[in-house]
């Protein structure tokens, strides 16, 4: 197949995601001799133009794992506004040291259901949304190399077909997918609110700069006087990019689950994987 430009469609609020997605699409790129367009959709406006991508286009799409899937209050971007046109492409799911769980075979999914050819995936390790010590640093210099890894080959492979594949590439998980995963206290409860669980403003460190009202990806955040008047969906992007940390959580439910995930997988270290 003639490959024209790389192209990736990401979704990063802490920047683990974009990290992992364009070591990709740099050594994709390379190995094909074509430019590259990045479609980052982390703010409600970018997400209101519908992306089309034609048959010499390769599409690197990437996700945060958001309780084992692709983001709920994404899907509907993902469903109806990324289309292709036999264009081939790789699937990545980006989580937290825990586990991608359905993630990359529902992004796999809809990517086939639009018009792509999934030839590849990649399951990848990055900092927890929710934790600054649960993979910290990821994805590292191992990471990022195999994301590379998984470009170039992601572009052999793509030069080699002279037609689309009639089956997109395998990957674990269920198809389709289980519920979201659910966050249970030590009784094996649901958490109760932990929806409804959103970030507080220190009054004492908020200087009122702006930043997290112009980086919240659902447009949540107040200008006036940096609240979350809106949904929340816990990317944590105000709580990590807040340059004064002004951001935080103090939901019981929140900190409970925060913990018990800092305890569980937090002495483990999950490896990325490809799949090609």
């Amino acid at each position: 197949m003639r490959i024209s430009r790389v192209c990736t469609v990401y979704f990063s609020a802490t920047g683990t995601t974009r990290r992992t997605a364009k070591a990709a699409a740099d050594a994709a790129a390379a190995r094909l001799g074509v430019p590259q367009a990045d479609f980052c959709i982390n703010l409600p406006q970018t997400r209101e133009e519908t992306l089309r991508f034609g048959p010499e286009d390769l599409v690197l799409a990437a996700t945060p794992v958001y309780a084992g899937r692709v983001p709920n209050l994404l899907l509907p971007f993902w469903r109806e506004r990324v289309l292709g046109e036999g264009t081939p492409a790789a699937a990545i799911a980006v989580y937290g040291n825990r586990n991608f769980d359905d993630a990359l075979a529902e992004l796999r999914d809809l990517l086939w259901n639009n018009g792509f050819c999934p030839v590849a995936a990649g399951a990848f390790v990055g900092e927890h949304a929710f934790s600054r010590t649960l993979a910290a640093g990821r994805p590292d210099e191992a990471d990022l190399a195999l994301a590379a890894e998984l470009g170039r080959r992601t572009a052999r492979r793509v030069a080699e077909l002279d037609r689309p594949p009639e089956r997109p590439v395998e990957v674990p998980g269920c198809s389709p997918p289980r519920p979201y995963y659910t966050p249970r206290d030590r009784y094996g409860e649901p958490i109760r609110d932990f929806l409804k669980a959103r970030p507080d403003t220190d009054p004492a460190r908020c200087t009122r700069c702006g930043w997290c009202a112009a980086h919240c990806p659902l447009g949540s955040i107040s200008r006036e006087d940096s609240a979350v008047v809106g949904r929340c969906m816990k990317c944590c992007a105000c709580v990590k990019g807040c340059p004064a940390g002004a951001k935080g959580f103090t939901h019981p439910g929140f900190l409970y689950h925060k913990e018990e995930l800092e305890a569980q997988y937090g002495a483990c270290r999950k490896e990325s994987a490809l799949f090609l």
